[in-house]
């Protein structure tokens, strides 16, 4: 897969039979826009970006590049940034526009970069279990680079995370699936759910048609990729162009719902936002209300990477093919991440005190707390992400889900706007419970949690009442009216 044509099966270790598909897959599909012919990735070599050797046995014959700010100090976050089709390395760090954030926020960025020797465009092979599951081929080279430069520059290994366009973003979600224990979170641009595809013809439909898989077997895929007894997962941002035609936005669907199930939180978003760009972000939160998964659906935009050129704070990345003016996806997501230097606690004003949650409803909570001396504003963080900014020592937060629980952290700001130490935490519970319906088999509800097997039957979770024979062929429409609590609705199921 890439942008404009089909994802061309590897050639390495594939001389006979893979040369063959090779050339039927380049016949049939649809070719590069250069000039009609294979686009071969040039080498890196823009200023600043640096090939780094040695880095491991790299199965899967990459090669890696690496940028890293002046004076970086030790203990700093760390990004892997997977190229489309057609690109490279150094256009990916040309028109990205993550040099940009790794200085300003401080934190190197690798650039793990394929060939035509891997495969005919330039991709990597998500495609290929081969070059995709854990401890094999590209996936491997990939977890060496990201060893290399946690040695190389001293990086946080518990905060290493992974973005990806296109094939990119195909091979984003396979490590994510395969390596939740090296990876913080990762973002998903116009690419697909890990491990949707096992073959090139699958391939092909995974773009253009993706399975309309349960979220359980979904998330089954991402679990049994995953070493086992893997209970912590990545943070997954999804960006998805409405008008994209090489990757469908059905996929964006599908990838919300199998890192959702993974997360074990519902696909009713938490609260959605309007962005520039023609974009509505949504939001799935944890049990602590941090967000999990962030779904970006940006209006009107073919296949591509989100950028916006410009000198604003939110603006960043430069147009070029697959390069879309739009929104700074880089920017959105380095924040999600919490990649952002901004209130971290870096300042000299002491933590505030007193923290205390006032009140709650349905859909809010208030909370107060003591003042600081020579506090100029207070920031509101919920699970670690920033919320607003008051000049008081009480801040209400809104727009939250119904019967969930959310946690808070503030700090002060002095008149630098230099932000203080972080309180401690204090956890507010907002009142009620909406109501979401599920209609699937029973054998998925059962995998999801909703439901439990005895002696062969089915049987909702709470309510106890009888769903039938336990199979993948009975289907049944379960609500859930609390925490929990399932009740049958076959008869129909207002939410």
């Amino acid at each position: 897969m890439g942008q404009s044509h089909p994802p061309f099966r590897s050639a390495r270790g594939r001389r006979l039979v893979g040369g063959i598909r090779r050339w039927i897959t380049t016949t049939a599909g649809v070719l590069a826009l250069t000039g009609g012919t294979v686009a071969v990735s040039p080498q890196a070599s823009a200023a600043g970006l640096t090939p780094v050797t040695g880095f491991g046995s790299n199965p899967g014959n990459l090669s890696m590049y690496a940028y890293a700010p002046d004076a970086l100090p030790a203990g700093a976050p760390l990004v892997v940034a997977l190229h489309g089709c057609t690109q490279s390395a150094s256009d990916y760090y040309a028109h990205s526009g993550w040099p940009t954030f790794a200085d300003r926020y401080g934190f190197a960025v690798v650039f793990p970069q394929t060939s035509s020797a891997n495969n005919a465009s330039s991709c990597f092979n998500w495609f290929e279990p081969g070059d995709s599951e854990r401890g094999r081929g590209e996936a491997l080279s990939i977890k060496q680079m990201v060893d290399k430069a946690v040695a190389q520059y001293g990086s946080d290994s518990r905060r290493v995370y992974i973005t990806g366009l296109s094939a990119g973003g195909g091979m984003t979600a396979n490590m994510l699936a395969a390596y939740p224990d090296v990876f913080a979170g990762g973002a998903i641009d116009s690419g697909l759910p890990a491990y949707c595809a096992n073959s090139v013809s699958a391939a092909y439909t995974c773009m253009y048609s993706p399975p309309d898989r349960s979220p359980a077997r979904w998330g089954d895929l991402v679990r049994s990729a995953a070493p086992a007894g893997t209970t912590s997962w990545p943070r997954v941002a999804i960006w998805q162009g409405t008008a994209d035609t090489t990757v469908k936005p059905a996929n964006a669907t599908e990838l919300r719902d199998q890192w959702t199930d993974v997360w074990g939180v519902g696909q009713t978003p938490s609260r959605t936002e309007s962005l520039t760009g023609g974009t509505t972000l949504s939001v799935h939160d944890d049990a602590s209300g941090r967000p999990a998964v962030e779904v970006y659906s940006v209006a009107g935009m073919a296949h591509g990477l989100a950028v916006d050129p410009g000198s604003g704070t939110e603006q960043c990345g430069s147009t070029g093919t697959y390069y879309l003016d739009t929104i700074c996806s880089s920017y959105h997501t380095a924040r999600f991440w919490g990649l952002d230097s901004d209130d971290q606690g870096t300042g000299a004003l002491p933590a505030p005190t007193g923290l205390t949650v006032t009140g709650t409803t349905d859909t809010t909570a208030s909370l107060s707390w003591k003042a600081v001396p020579d506090a100029a504003s207070y920031v509101v963080h919920r699970g670690g992400t920033k919320v607003g900014t008051t000049t008081s020592t009480s801040y209400t937060d809104t727009g939250l889900a119904t019967g969930t629980t959310y946690s808070y952290t503030v700090t002060a700001v002095d008149s630098a706007g230099a932000a203080g130490a972080v309180s401690s935490a204090a956890a507010a519970t907002t009142t009620g419970y909406t109501p979401t319906c599920h209609t699937t088999s029973n054998y998925d509800h059962t995998v999801a949690g909703r439901a439990y097997r005895s002696g062969g039957h089915t049987y909702a979770k709470g309510s106890g009442q009888a769903m039938g024979l336990w199979n993948a062929f009975t289907t049944r429409t379960l609500k859930q009216t609390a925490p929990g609590y399932y009740v049958v609705a076959d008869s129909g199921c207002p939410a």
